[in-house]
C-alpha cells in the first residue's frame, strides 16, 4: 500500500489546500492521489469481466462513462459501441479517449428517457453511475440482454462526509443493493449475479480531501474550501497526529438479464 510522501509531511496547510485546489479533476482518472490516498480494490476485478462482456456483445451502451479511462481499458469494441457521458469536461475527454476505438460518445443528462430506441443494445455497462433508471436500462435492452455495472454501496465514505456534515442516518440507507435488486425485477430484469465488498480508504493529507471533494460533488454538496476551511484545518491536524484518516466505501458487482 502506498503511504504518504516526505513532501506532502512537509507541506504547510495552505500549500496543502492550494494544491487540492489547483488539482485538475476532469474524467474518472485518480492516480493524482498516488502517495496521497489509497483506496483497496474490490476482488471481482470489474475491468477485465466488463471486456469479456464487451468481446462477446454486438452492440454495446456504457452509461455515465466519465472520462472514459475505465471503458478504454477492453481490448476489443462489438460493431456497434456507444457511451453516454453529462459532464462536458468528461465528454471532450471521452471523445478524444474512445473515439480512436470506435466508440460514439454521446452527450447525455443522465435523465430518462436515453436518446436510443427500445431494443438496442444486447449489452449494458456502467461502473459507479450516479444515478440508475432501471426502466430505461430494461427499455433498451434486447430480451436476453445484460446489463453488467459495479455499483457504488450504501454509507461509502460517509466517515469523510460525516466530519463534514454530521451525522446522515437516512443517507446512510441509500443504494443498498436489496433495493437495487428490488427495483430491477420491478423493470422486468432477472439477478443473474451479486456481490458485495466493504473496503478501505486512507488518506494522507488534506489536499486529497480537498481533491475528493471537489471531484466527488455529491459527497459535500456545494462544497467550497472557504466554507469549510476550519473543517479542513481540524482534519489536517487530525491526519498530522494520526498519520492517516480512516474511511470505507462499498461496492456492488450486479448482472441483471432482460426477461423479455
Amino acid at each position: 500500500m502506498t503511504t504518504t510522501s516526505d513532501e506532502t509531511q512537509d507541506r504547510t496547510f495552505e500549500e496543502l489546500i492550494d494544491l487540492g485546489e489547483s488539482a485538475d479533476v476532469t474524467g474518472w482518472d485518480f492516480s493524482w492521489l498516488d502517495g496521497r490516498a489509497t483506496e483497496e480494490r474490490p476482488p471481482w476485478g470489474y475491468a477485465r469481466l466488463m471486456a469479456q462482456k464487451l468481446a462477446e456483445a454486438t452492440a454495446s451502451l456504457d452509461i455515465q462513462t466519465g472520462g472514459g479511462e475505465v471503458l478504454a481499458e477492453a481490448t476489443s469494441f462489438p460493431p456497434v459501441a456507444v457511451a453516454t457521458e453529462s459532464w462536458p469536461p468528461n465528454v471532450i475527454k471521452a471523445t478524444r479517449l474512445l473515439h480512436p476505438r470506435g466508440v460514439v460518445v454521446v452527450a447525455d443528462p443522465d435523465e430518462p428517457p436515453l436518446p436510443f430506441a427500445d431494443e438496442a443494445f444486447d449489452l449494458v455497462t456502467s461502473r459507479h453511475p450516479a444515478t440508475i433508471w432501471w426502466g430505461e436500462i430494461a427499455r433498451v435492452l434486447q430480451p436476453g440482454g445484460t446489463y453488467f455495472a459495479q455499483h457504488v454501496g450504501p454509507a461509502s465514505g460517509f466517515e469523510l462526509i460525516e466530519f463534514f456534515l454530521g451525522p446522515l442516518p437516512e443517507a446512510r440507507q441509500g443504494r443498498r443493493p436489496d433495493r437495487e435488486v428490488a427495483a430491477a425485477e420491478i423493470a422486468g430484469l432477472e439477478i443473474v449475479d451479486l456481490q458485495t465488498a466493504r473496503l478501505r480508504i486512507e488518506i494522507y493529507d488534506v489536499a486529497a480531501v480537498v481533491y475528493l471533494l471537489r471531484k466527488l460533488i455529491w459527497w459535500v454538496p456545494g462544497f467550497t474550501v472557504e466554507q469549510y476551511r476550519d473543517r479542513l484545518l481540524d482534519l489536517h491536524n487530525q491526519i498530522r497526529r494520526d498519520g492517516v484518516f480512516v474511511a470505507h466505501s462499498s461496492r456492488h458487482l450486479i448482472e441483471a438479464r432482460r426477461l423479455r
